[in-house]
């Protein structure tokens, strides 16, 4: 028995999401290469900020995709992991912020009472 909720990426899935829905995939993949093309930022940039969020959004697929796309562009695996770790910091920084919103709903419910 298979232990994983994520199947593995195949020829058969890729096949099968390009039979369902055509016109959005090819769009899709247009989109994604116009935003991954070199431009104001170099593709190995753009990769490396795919990787940290791959790792926010925690997306298996694109955590491997992009971990690839980056090596492809030149990326050493030193700065894949710094950048795995700014995403740990963004993470993190965000319970961290959002913990204004416990404390404000503490003062008001002091308040109230």
């Amino acid at each position: 028995m298979d232990t994983t909720i994520y199947p593995p990426a195949t020829a058969e899935l890729a096949r099968k999401r390009r039979e369902l829905a055509p016109a959005p995939l090819d769009a899709f993949k247009a989109f994604s290469a116009a935003v991954f093309a070199d431009g104001a930022l170099p593709a190995v940039t753009k990769q490396l900020i795919a990787v940290a969020v791959a790792h926010v959004t925690q997306c298996p697929y694109c955590i491997k995709g992009h971990t690839a796309g980056a090596l492809k562009q030149g990326a050493s695996e030193q700065q894949i992991m710094e950048a795995i770790w700014v995403a740990a910091e963004m993470r993190a920084g965000g319970a961290y912020a959002h913990s204004a919103l416990a404390l404000d709903t503490m003062r008001h419910a002091h308040e109230a009472a």
